[in-house]
């Protein structure tokens, strides 16, 4: 894969921050988008913008048909089975919200487990801690290894008959851990439990298929691997879904409306209530499209060759602490860290100053920064468009700050 011809196809890159050519290292928070995707979402409402499924009119066919044709195209993607398997929602995190509010609430009773790990996001914690809270189920934690690895005897301890749902995210947006989770779905069925796989991290960075996996669910975001922001999707097992309640009600999602009660379309669409994010899907299919083009493959070997350089890199910069594995191998392409005695908000700063994006804070993994024994870390994160240059730069940025705050203390 040539990167400089990937990178003149996102347009936001060719230009200075702060007065200096923009370094943009902040692709697992969101990634930029490339001139396919904003065109096809501009076409969409420059020529066929419209509701879908409801008219019988020209633009109404064909906006249906964009939709339910980008609903394919993730199917593809993913290999569901079917594309009743797959419902569009605003991200990973309502998809994450829907699994728990619908299948977990209906079906786990006090006494039963909810299993998950130290590095989840909120998204994958919140939620869970919500139906324990309803329901009486009990929440637990698979360890981590000094490394921020997880150990497959670990999930086989926590792992119990009482166990009802493990969710586990597949790679871990602090530690760039990519976690096992076909070995641990595996665990999981052989406990009578179902497994959730919260891909927000790897569906943008690596091939997924649903059904090697054996996940029962998977939720991914769309911003972060290409299209447009509010589209997301959650793939569900066919059965499974069959027996959910849908957790939003109103227009597109009945079959028939009676004056005391209501019956539900078919999967996918009673999951799908009012108008749904037309452009977003659409949008998100043009991603697709654009990936697949690339080749997942090539942005996974890509993105571990950009990880093992900027590890060996950074490692050499003074006072530098970085988390999670050393092993490139086992890791997708984002590094977090601290510099001794700098806060990450003041090396964000800094680094913004030479034009430079990283992400700062906790990351919405409040209970890994306890773990680490870190209020906050810095996190730069790589993607497709991304080069050893710019890793070159963030490392000169970093030098320079740690030179900064030295001078000033």
């Amino acid at each position: 894969m040539n990167v400089h011809d990937i990178r003149r196809q996102f347009p936001i890159l060719d230009q200075e921050v702060n007065g200096k050519p923009l370094v943009y290292l902040d692709s697992s928070a969101t990634s930029q988008k490339p001139i396919q995707v904003i065109e096809t979402v501009e076409k969409y409402y420059k020529e066929i913008n419209s509701n879908v499924h409801r008219g019988v009119h020209t633009l109404g066919t064909r906006a249906t048909d964009a939709y339910e044709g980008a609903r394919e195209k993730v199917r593809k993607f993913i290999n569901a089975k079917s594309t009743q398997e797959v419902i569009f929602t605003r991200g990973t995190t309502t998809a994450l919200n829907t699994v728990a509010a619908s299948y977990a609430a209906d079906n786990l009773k006090a006494g039963d487990e909810i299993v998950i790990t130290y590095m989840e996001h909120h998204s994958n914690i919140i939620p869970w801690q919500q139906v324990a809270r309803r329901t009486g189920a009990v929440l637990k934690y698979i360890p981590l290894q000094e490394d921020g690895t997880i150990s497959l005897e670990d999930v086989k301890a926590t792992v119990t008959a009482n166990t009802r749902v493990v969710s586990v995210m597949q790679v871990s947006n602090v530690l760039g851990v990519i976690n096992p989770v076909k070995e641990i779905a595996k665990i999981a069925h052989e406990n009578g439990a179902i497994m959730v796989v919260d891909g927000a991290q790897s569906a943008p960075h690596m091939k997924i298929d649903v059904q090697d996996l054996d996940c029962d669910f998977l939720a991914f975001s769309g911003h972060k691997m290409c299209a447009p922001t509010g589209i997301g999707v959650l793939y569900g097992k066919k059965h499974l879904l069959e027996n959910m309640e849908p957790i939003e009600f109103g227009g597109e999602m009945i079959d028939f409306v009676h004056l005391q009660e209501s019956t539900w379309k078919e999967l996918p669409w009673k999951f799908e209530a009012g108008t749904p994010i037309i452009a977003g899907a659409i949008g998100l299919g043009a991603a697709i499209d654009f990936l697949n083009e690339i080749g997942l493959d090539n942005i996974e070997e890509h993105e571990h060759k950009l990880a093992a350089y900027a590890l060996e890199k950074m490692s050499a910069v003074p006072g530098m602490t970085i988390y999670g594995p050393l092993d490139a191998a086992k890791r997708a392409g984002l590094v977090t860290f601290n510099i001794e005695d700098v806060h990450p908000h003041d090396v964000a700063t800094v680094l913004d100053a030479e034009g430079i994006a990283v992400r700062a804070g906790h990351h919405c993994a409040q209970p890994l920064m306890k773990w680490l024994k870190a209020s906050a870390t810095a996190r730069a994160s790589f993607y497709l468009y991304n080069t050893e240059d710019d890793i070159d730069k963030l490392v000169e940025g970093l030098v320079k700050t740690k030179e900064y705050f030295s001078d000033v203390f």
